[in-house]
């Protein structure tokens, strides 16, 4: 975003109204390098200026063009889908389905090639083999065959040779020939090394800066994005504004803990303070436990200590908070916020904010996957920590959106209008199919604003937006908008396509959590 304190975020400019001039957000002010989109600003470059407005900017005026330039931020490819899927956006589909066939019949010719050039090679060898036989060599000779063909195969330790089609595990299970052959088959395998090559990755190892699961080997390029964040978190006093930027396009897990930490205000900008800060608000909340928690039974309290005693054995996922240790923190976590904010008290949907702050400092001392983790194994002392840091990030969150759980919830009835009205601006044929057939906004959601998307979408996704939420100044409570209307805009052909009843049926199970 802009670092100019006159221009506000384009959300901002009009709190009564849905805003309209969009203004660029972290990770789209400079999008990644692309050279084909590029190669296309060169072309226009030499163009000249249109004759209405000469020598002035255009400025991104409608939400369609905003989702076009931050599209970008949420890729979780490596560059190569990134740099592809900036560029087919300006592709016709008939160009698009054109140039796929023209590049999957060249890769068949490539491919015949490749094979006639190997069965060429094999060839021989096999009537070697027969002749070898017939005709048994001298031992002598033999072993200056032998010792010419590993002089020609030595050249290269990393390439290893080819056996009709399979990779030969070594040289020395490699099919002897003339030092010719041998080239020829060198020069095949050095051509298929210098193709492009990408390995198959599972999907939660694909995102290893944003993942809530193991640690993979990083890429050059999240390895450079570490890098980066450990240089802002490094200095004695951390570029709050800089790791707002970083932090946009995702968060490495292993310096997610002290980034969400700093970025929810829990933690101060200067290191040195830092250690203090937490001992005094550890100590601060087990002191709330002392005085309170005892008081879970009284008569006043003892409503809202069953309702959530009930509402955490239906949270996600189950393997984690079914934990006995895992629900007495949450219980403790829930209950001491409802008494010290009588305002809302205990309401259904906190209970699901917990959970993203405790699993991702969960993992600030663990390398596994947490579902299949158990908590109780921690230091007692660990667990009182992340008890801890959970309950005050959790706060700082609550604080911001808290007129969404007071009575009547007037937070989330605003934020549904405000979605109602900003769906009809940026797709007016969905929001017509709405009141065709009679669908309230307020029946699907409501829920989108009550539990911030969590039962909607996978703890790692949950985890990962939570990213860009932290990076935004009023992520929670203003740019959560924008997010629903995301989604609604990505299924809106599923949408059009239900009538009726079906449709909020639709809305009730199309973005359903696993």
């Amino acid at each position: 975003m802009s670092g100019d304190g006159s221009k506000k975020q384009f959300w901002k400019r009009n709190t009564a109204k849905v805003p309209g001039n969009i203004q660029h957000v972290y990770g789209a002010q400079h999008p990644p390098f692309d050279p084909l989109l590029h190669a296309n600003l060169m072309k226009a470059g030499n163009k000249p200026p249109s004759a209405t407005t000469p020598g002035k900017p255009k400025k991104a005026t409608t939400f369609q063009e905003f989702e076009s330039i931050t599209s970008d931020a949420w890729d979780v490819g490596d560059d190569d889908d990134e740099l592809l899927a900036m560029a087919a956006q300006n592709l016709n589909i008939e160009v698009v389905m054109e140039t796929a066939n023209k590049v999957i019949e060249n890769h068949s010719k490539l491919q015949e090639r490749r094979q006639q050039q190997i069965d060429e090679i094999t060839e021989p060898d096999e009537r070697d083999g027969q002749e070898a036989h017939e005709e048994e060599p001298d031992e002598e000779d033999e072993r200056e065959e032998g010792a010419e063909t590993t002089t020609d195969l030595s050249f290269s330790s990393e390439a290893l040779p080819l056996s009709g089609n399979r990779l030969v595990k070594s040289h020395s299970e490699a099919p002897v020939g003339s030092p010719k052959e041998v080239g020829i088959e060198q020069a095949v395998l050095h051509r298929q090394q210098s193709l492009p090559h990408r390995p198959v990755i599972p999907l939660v190892a694909r995102m290893a800066d944003q993942n809530t699961s193991g640690t993979p080997a990083m890429s050059e390029r999240e390895a450079s994005r570490l890098d980066k964040f450990r240089q802002v978190l490094a200095g004695p006093n951390t570029d709050l504004e800089e790791l707002r930027k970083l932090s946009w396009s995702g968060i490495p897990r292993q310096v997610r803990p002290i980034t969400w930490k700093l970025l929810s205000g829990y933690l101060p900008a200067n290191a040195e303070r830092r250690e203090s800060t937490l001992q005094r608000k550890r100590q601060e909340y087990f002191g709330f436990i002392e005085q309170y928690y005892d008081s879970r039974n009284d008569e006043h309290h003892q409503d809202t200590y069953r309702q959530i005693h009930i509402d955490i054995p239906r949270m996600s996922p189950e393997s984690l908070v079914l934990q006995p240790k895992v629900t007495e923190i949450f219980e403790r976590i829930l209950f001491i916020w409802a008494i010290r904010h009588p305002a809302s008290g205990y309401v259904q949907g906190i209970n699901d904010l917990v959970t993203p702050f405790f699993v991702v400092y969960v993992f600030e001392y663990i390398e596994e996957e947490v579902e299949n983790f158990n908590v109780s194994s921690l230091q007692e002392e660990v667990l009182r920590n992340i008890e801890a840091d959970s309950f005050w990030c959790m706060s700082k969150l609550l604080d911001g959106i808290q007129d969404n759980y007071t009575f009547a919830q007037p937070g989330i009835q605003r934020k549904v209008k405000a979605l109602e009205e900003l769906v009809s601006r940026i797709d007016e044929t969905v929001h017509c199919h709405m009141q065709q057939y009679e669908v309230e906004y307020l029946q699907f959601a409501f829920r989108w604003m009550n539990n911030l998307l969590m039962r909607e979408l996978p703890l790692r996704c949950t985890i990962r937006l939570w990213d860009t939420y932290q990076a935004e100044p009023e992520g929670f409570s203003h740019f959560h908008l924008y997010v629903c209307a995301a989604f609604l805009v990505r299924w809106r052909k599923e949408i059009l396509e239900e009538k009726d009843f079906q449709v909020r049926c639709f809305f009730c199970v199309m973005l359903c959590g696993p």
